[in-house]
C-alpha cells in the first residue's frame, strides 16, 4: 500500500493522486499541510525535511517532490506509454513536463492564483493581476501550438507529462482573468475533464483556500 502525506486542495499533492489513480495502484492519501498542519513533527520532518506536502512511502522507499514522485511511478509502475523507455522518446515529454512547472505554473500561481485567491479583494492590485494576465498568455499559446500536433502530449494515450502539464490547468480555467484563445489547449482540458481520475483528483475546490 503506496501512502501520499498531503491534503487534496494541493495542487502539488493533486499531480501524485491522479497519477497513482491513473496507473490504478493501491493507496492512502493522509491529511496533512495546510489547515490540517502536522508537518511541523519531527516524525514528519525525518521523512520530508522540506516539511512540505506531499511525501509518498512505498514500501522502504520514501519520496517528496511532486514531479519526482510521478516519474517514479511512471518509472516503476507505467506502461510505455506512460512512461517510455527510450530516452529520445522521453525526452521530449519531459522538456514540457519541466517547462510547465518553470515557466506557465510560476505566472499562474504566483502573479494569478496568490492575488485572485490568497489575497482579499479589496487588497489586490487589479494592474498586477492584469499584468500577470498578459504574461500567462503567450505561455499558453507556447502549449497550444504543441497540443495541435495530437490529442494528448504522449499522442493518444496518456503520459506521466500529461499529469504534470494538465494538473495546473484547473486552476487556470477556473479564475477569472483574460485568457488568450487557445482552441487546441481548450480541447486538451476538456479531454482530461471526461478522465476520472482527473475530475476526482484534480478537480478540486479550492475554496477553502480562499482569503476572507
Amino acid at each position: 500500500m503506496i501512502t501520499v502525506y498531503g491534503r487534496a486542495t494541493s495542487m502539488n499533492v493533486q499531480y501524485v493522486m491522479w497519477a497513482l489513480a491513473e496507473l490504478e495502484l493501491p493507496h492512502e492519501r493522509l491529511d496533512y499541510g495546510g489547515a490540517f498542519g502536522r508537518t511541523d513533527s519531527d516524525e514528519y520532518g525525518r521523512m520530508n525535511p522540506n516539511r512540505l506536502v506531499p511525501t509518498l512511502v512505498d514500501g522502504a522507499l520514501t519520496l517528496w517532490e511532486s514531479a519526482a514522485i510521478v516519474r517514479y511511478l511512471g518509472a516503476r509502475y507505467g506502461s510505455e506509454a506512460f512512461w517510455p523507455a527510450d530516452p529520445a522518446a522521453r525526452a521530449p515529454l519531459d522538456m514540457w513536463a519541466e517547462w510547465i512547472k518553470t515557466a506557465f505554473s510560476h505566472v499562474l500561481l504566483m502573479e494569478l492564483f496568490v492575488p485572485l485567491v490568497r489575497v482579499r479583494e479589496a487588497d489586490r492590485d487589479p494592474s498586477a493581476v492584469a499584468a500577470g494576465a498578459e504574461r500567462i498568455k503567450p505561455l499558453a499559446r507556447m502549449l497550444d501550438e504543441r497540443l495541435a500536433e495530437a490529442p494528448l502530449l504522449g499522442g493518444e494515450q496518456l503520459s506521466f507529462a500529461d499529469i504534470i502539464v494538465g494538473t495546473p490547468l484547473y486552476r487556470y480555467y477556473t479564475m477569472e482573468f483574460e485568457r488568450a484563445p487557445t482552441p487546441h489547449l481548450d480541447a486538451y482540458y476538456a479531454r482530461l475533464n471526461e478522465r476520472p481520475a482527473f475530475r476526482d483528483h484534480v478537480m478540486v475546490s479550492y475554496e477553502s483556500l480562499r482569503a476572507r
